[in-house]
């Protein structure tokens, strides 16, 4: 990352995500759960939201009732990231059965050339539009082949229809095939590692409810800061983090540190220094102008997540759009 202003004052106020109660990590929270095959979707995360007594809760990456695997699930404020989720990447370990025999130096061959940008049409019984698309193979790995049966592991894109490859495969390599099992072994950056079953989530609750043990439950439930890790991030300086919780943009001047290489038009995190998430926004120039500007709005804000006066007051109210000295922009 790149320093901004290395005069920055040092940031006293907030809160480390890792130091928050189990009630403020259940109010914004996210959860992987390791859904079974079974149910859909919807039903896991309507159990979840039984099992841990909350009002707010989404799912981000649908996943059909017979595939099992991580479903990030967004408890309290985090249900506003359920974007950023869908967004992310992901794993899957795919059990793929041949309707013919085929060699496996001809299998491997074919399979290699799925790797990178393809092209796909979704299935009939989808829930997006029925349109040719492009999604990347960053990652295909096969890890056994027995007869008629191929278990591999493939990286892909966002919106990647595993069942559709597998046909795909079958038709080039001119017999069909068909996706027999598949879970998803990572959303993002949650990994089925850290997955947690339904039964372990209702025990761990139950728990810390009852005698007050919380240890259980607090490896299940992260932060929502761990659905922005993907994103590039902006840390703002401790004057300007309560301006922009009550929606103003951010000015160069309110930067301490910011990635590099950041993109014009970019979606970046907004965050303190001590790793709390305050909005997200459109970047509104690229790094290298950050560095060489001394004023301008350098993030428009879009999605305010921390709650005013987490942070003091460090800011004044104009009377229109002008530039104030802790380095945001005030739209009152």
């Amino acid at each position: 990352m790149l320093i901004k202003d290395p005069k920055t004052l040092p940031d006293k106020w907030g809160k480390r995500p890792s130091d928050r109660s189990m009630g403020e990590l259940l109010n914004a929270g996210v959860i992987a759960l390791d859904k079974p095959s079974g149910p859909t979707s919807h039903q896991a995360t309507a159990w979840v939201k039984t099992a841990i007594h909350t009002d707010k809760v989404s799912h981000g990456g649908t996943l059909d009732p017979y595939v099992s695997g991580v479903l990030p699930i967004c408890t309290g404020k985090a249900v506003r990231l359920t974007d950023v989720v869908l967004s992310s990447d992901k794993e899957y370990i795919c059990l793929m059965r041949l309707h013919a025999d085929r060699p496996e130096k001809r299998v491997r061959e074919v399979m290699g050339k799925f790797q990178g940008k393809i092209y796909q049409l979704p299935p009939v019984r989808s829930a997006v539009k029925r349109q040719l698309r492009i999604r990347t193979i960053k990652e295909l790995e096969i890890l056994e082949f027995r007869g008629r049966e191929i278990l591999f592991r493939v990286s892909c894109d966002a919106g990647t229809y595993i069942r559709t490859f597998c046909i795909d495969i079958g038709e080039v390599l001119g017999c069909g095939a068909n996706m027999e099992e598949l879970r998803r072994s990572r959303s993002g950056r949650m990994t089925e590692d850290m997955a947690a079953s339904l039964q372990d989530l209702t025990d761990a609750y139950i728990f810390w409810q009852q005698d007050g043990r919380e240890t259980w439950l607090r490896s299940l439930v992260q932060p929502m800061e761990v659905l922005v890790d993907p994103l590039p991030k902006v840390i703002v300086k401790a004057t300007a983090v309560d301006a922009i919780c009550h929606g103003a943009d951010l000015n160069v001047k309110g930067i301490h540190i910011l990635d590099e290489d950041i993109r014009k038009n970019a979606l970046v995190a907004m965050m303190t220094a001590r790793g709390e998430l305050i909005a997200l926004g459109k970047m509104q120039m690229s790094t290298p102008k950050v560095m060489a500007a001394e004023q301008g709005v350098a993030v428009q804000t879009t999605r305010v997540f921390m709650g005013c006066g987490h942070y003091p007051k460090m800011w004044k109210y104009s009377t229109d759009l002008e530039e104030v000295d802790d380095g945001a922009f005030d739209k009152a």
